[in-house]
């Protein structure tokens, strides 16, 4: 396990599954706002769960989010589209409802950061977040990842169009500290 100073980053257990599709999954607004591909429903036991991890996928590595305190589930996270050439990954997360607003979100970013620099060797990390998610871009930003622009009507979100914000982190401007 990975662990940051509030939550740790561990494999994903068949048993973490249910409890994901029903708090992050399962409900339309939060999955269509955090992915960017249209919702629709399926179950927690198929095999086309999105949830599902494949260990044969490089490019992706999904992470159970648990407090360090009793160790919780309380969300997830990945480092995805991790290309080895380029030393690049884009990292995202869901926090369940129960658990937002407690600094998790800022811990789990800082935590992916030390998975992506240090153990992975990457070069640069990468988020694209909806504008308005306040709590993702304070996450990245006390990370220090830098605001690099705008995507504007960039994603299709619940019948409207939104912007998207594109914030970067180079491994020399990393400050481990900044969790």
């Amino acid at each position: 396990m990975l662990r940051g100073t509030k939550v740790g980053l561990r494999a994903r257990h068949a048993d973490d599954i249910p409890v994901l599709q029903a708090e992050l999954y399962d409900d339309v607004v939060i999955h269509s706002r955090a992915n960017g591909w249209p919702w629709r429903p399926v179950a927690a036991d198929s095999k086309e769960s999105p949830l599902l991890v494949d260990d044969a996928k490089e490019s992706l590595v999904p992470f159970s989010v648990v407090e360090l305190a009793g160790g919780t589930l309380v969300g997830n996270a990945a480092l995805w589209s991790i290309d080895n050439h380029h030393r690049s990954a884009h990292l995202g997360m869901g926090l369940m409802p129960s658990a937002r607003g407690k600094g998790y979100g800022t811990d789990v970013v800082a935590t992916l950061c030390h998975y992506g620099f240090v153990v992975r060797g990457l070069h640069r990390l990468q988020i694209e977040t909806l504008a308005d998610n306040t709590a993702m871009l304070r996450s990245a930003e006390r990370n220090g990842f830098v605001r690099e622009g705008v995507l504007r009507s960039s994603s299709w979100v619940l019948g409207e169009f939104l912007d998207e914000v594109l914030l970067g982190l180079l491994a020399e401007e990393w400050r481990p500290a900044a969790a």
